[in-house]
């Protein structure tokens, strides 16, 4: 008796349990190599449970780590660390791309960018090559950790985009010109042109109907 009595007391005395997040999400990143990936693995490697692209010693080219899996509704989170010394300290997170022929190191669809001031902007990689929708200034500033670790989430549900950092929102896209593809694969970026390296974990998606 004494024993149900304590257990039901601790029940009482424990906080409510909280609902699961993401629910239904699945690792893309296993911790320890870079199976379900595609890119150059001269420039990506895995060190320490981390997704490492790039270097200190420079990087002549942007160079893409891709999904072999392609994605259309999903939510995507990742976190994200970019460190540089010199040149355009950048990267990004691919979403609904496809690898190009010419050069063969890029891709081509929206970019979930980071670093050099574009950190939470939606960017349109070698395509419409712009800016398709930017976070005020103030909003990154304060929601940015910059030199640390930072959470991105991306959420794609039909034309609708939506880029979250550190749980702040800082874009809300919604797609309006025909042909433009609603569906590819997620690549991992870093910029040419720097002597930097980004660095990821804890990379999963949910995907949607």
């Amino acid at each position: 008796m004494k024993s149900l009595l304590f257990g039901s007391l601790l029940l009482l005395l424990l906080p409510p349990c909280l609902p699961a997040q993401n629910a239904g999400a699945v690792s893309l990143f296993d911790g320890v190599s870079l199976k379900g990936w595609q890119g150059n693995t001269a420039v990506w490697r895995v060190s320490d449970g981390v997704i490492i692209g790039g270097s200190l010693e420079g990087n002549k080219q942007n160079e893409f780590l891709s999904s072999e899996k392609r994605y259309r509704n999903f939510v995507l989170k990742l976190d994200y660390k970019i460190e540089g010394t010199e040149g355009f300290i950048n990267g990004g997170v691919q979403i609904r791309s496809e690898r190009m022929e010419k050069p063969a190191h890029e891709m081509i669809g929206y970019q979930a960018d980071i670093g050099a001031g574009y950190s939470g902007n939606l960017y349109d990689e070698s395509r419409r090559k712009k800016m398709l929708a930017t976070s005020e200034k103030a909003v990154i500033d304060a929601a940015e950790k910059p030199g640390q670790w930072n959470t991105y989430e991306i959420r794609c549900e039909g034309p609708r985009i939506r880029l979250f950092v550190n749980g702040q929102p800082t874009v809300d896209y919604t797609e309006t010109e025909a042909g433009i593809s609603q569906e590819g694969f997620i690549a991992l970026q870093i910029h040419g042109n720097c002597k930097a390296e980004i660095r990821f974990r804890n990379i999963t998606i949910q995907e949607l109907p």
